[in-house]
């Protein structure tokens, strides 16, 4: 079971990770590293940032209704 201190050095190690990134590093359940992360973020540790898909090639994933599937949101340490 990984702890919030794990998690924090986790995220300022590889700087951004997405939850089921830090789960398979961790060896940790998703739904307790997405509380942890919740928690961190209450406490003003860490941030969501929502990544915008790289590889569309048409530039109009924004308007396609499969587009919400390409969008990830990582985590990162606040600076």
């Amino acid at each position: 079971m990984a702890s919030l201190i794990e998690i924090r050095d986790a995220l300022a190690l590889q700087g951004r990770l997405d939850a089921t990134q830090i789960s398979q590093q961790l060896a940790t359940p998703l739904p307790l590293v997405n509380a942890m992360l919740s928690r961190l973020e209450a406490m003003g540790k860490a941030m969501r940032v929502t990544e915008d898909p790289s590889d569309c090639l048409t530039g109009s994933c924004k308007s396609c209704p499969e587009g919400k599937k390409c969008v990830r949101e990582v985590w990162a340490l606040k600076a």
